[in-house]
């Protein structure tokens, strides 16, 4: 690594290209390891299987918005004032520990059953055979422009009815959102707008309720008890993003990560019934999510074999616990038919993503539509290409690649 502050090691560049082979040595020396964060905040890193999951189940590892900022605050060792987000983005259950987070996710849990999930089927496929038909005519195309990105964000959108010619800003505030660039001003700029944007859509859907999801969270309740404005726009705010950063992620990274090892993908194309298993790898190998959101400690937590102050700003690698060898045998090698399953790409306990069932859906129907559809090769060498900046998401900017048709379907 190489900037250093305090002794610690600062998380910047070097990290996003290559946060696997930092957490493997981290990983070596200890469960968890200080280091400083991009912004200049001192945190705990969790690189091992068993104690990152200990530690995203764990109530002594606390989510609730509240004392954030001023447990940041303590932790901070350099860098300005941290950002301050609009508060209306910052109330949803992902930063709630039980009982709140309870509450939300109950009411949230009834728009989002399985058998609404499971009725949008053929929609994602309809989407998806479109876009497909659109790249056709290319010899070759970025993937993540062409298919990764515009999949999923045409389906949350769709789910929450989100008009679809705001689509290109609100990828535009996302991005500034979830990377939390240098650039204080734009981050800021980007959550008031997104905060804006999200506030005038909830009151359009109080006042013309319809069949969509969105309509049935402004509406859901559970013994008289309902979500209120700022809730809403909360929610709002954590589905929409989560709802496509992560997928956009899941199906460039496999896809790449396909032709890259081309004798998986040759398994792939020649089993089919490989699928579910090839995105459960997808998901372990290059977790969209590289590290949970934050926690801090509410006492003294001895995890593994190391002691982690009260007040401490913990983060949880995903990406780390999932190339544990220990949990993983050969955790580096890319392999479709391994045992699925027990990986952390979607966090465990309590804040598990509700949204896993439509990721995976979307996942399969994405790449394996594809691979019906068109033979792949890169169309740059994967050493130019680069992986977005930030902790938080694991994703490549673009994915340039090469199709040849596969003939009639």
């Amino acid at each position: 690594m190489g900037e250093q502050i305090a002794g610690l090691d600062v998380l910047g560049e070097e990290y996003y290209a290559d946060p696997h082979s930092y957490h493997a040595k981290l990983r070596e020396q200890a469960a968890a390891t200080e280091i400083v964060l991009p912004r200049g905040t001192k945190a705990w890193l969790v690189t091992r299987y068993e104690e990152g999951r200990l530690a995203l189940a764990d109530p002594r590892f606390s989510k609730h918005f509240e004392r954030f900022p001023e447990v940041m605050e303590r932790n901070r060792v350099a860098g300005d004032q941290p950002i301050t987000f609009d508060q209306s983005l910052v109330q949803h259950m992902l930063n709630m520990d039980p009982p709140g987070h309870t509450r939300l996710r109950k009411l949230v849990t009834k728009a989002f059953t399985a058998r609404r999930v499971e009725q949008l089927r053929p929609r994602i496929q309809e989407i998806t055979d479109r876009l497909l038909d659109e790249m056709a005519g290319q010899s070759e195309v970025d993937l993540i422009d062409a298919l990764a990105f515009p999949l999923p964000i045409t389906v949350i959108c769709e789910m929450l009815d989100v008009p679809m010619d705001e689509r290109d800003e609100f990828r535009v505030w996302s991005n500034v959102l979830v990377g939390g660039g240098p650039d204080v001003q734009a981050v800021q700029e980007a959550g008031a707008q997104m905060a804006g944007y999200l506030s005038r859509l909830v009151e359009h859907k109080r006042a013309n309720p319809g069949d969509d999801f969105f309509s049935a969270l402004v509406h859901a309740s559970e013994d008289g008890d309902q979500l209120d404005q700022m809730e809403l726009i909360a929610m709002a705010f954590l589905l929409l993003v989560a709802g496509h950063e992560t997928t956009v992620n899941l199906i460039a990274n496999g896809v790449y990560h396909l032709m890259r090892n081309p004798e998986q993908l040759d398994k792939l194309r020649a089993d089919r019934s490989l699928l579910p298993g090839a995105v459960e790898e997808f998901l372990r190998y290059e977790s969209p999510v590289n590290q949970a959101t934050f926690r801090y400690t509410t006492e003294d937590v001895e995890l593994g074999d190391v002691l982690i102050p009260k007040d401490s700003v913990v983060v949880v690698s995903l990406s780390g616990g999932n190339r544990d060898e220990s949990r993983f045998p050969d955790a580096d090698r890319f392999d479709i038919t391994r045992p699925a399953g027990g990986h952390l790409a979607f966090g465990h306990g309590v804040h598990y993503c509700l949204g896993a069932p439509l990721a995976r859906m979307e996942g399969e129907i994405a790449v394996g539509s594809l691979l019906d559809r068109f033979d792949l090769t890169p169309a740059a060498e994967p050493d130019s290409l680069r992986w977005r900046s930030g902790a938080l998401i694991r994703g490549l900017h673009s994915l340039p690649v090469s199709l040849t048709p596969r003939g009639p379907r």
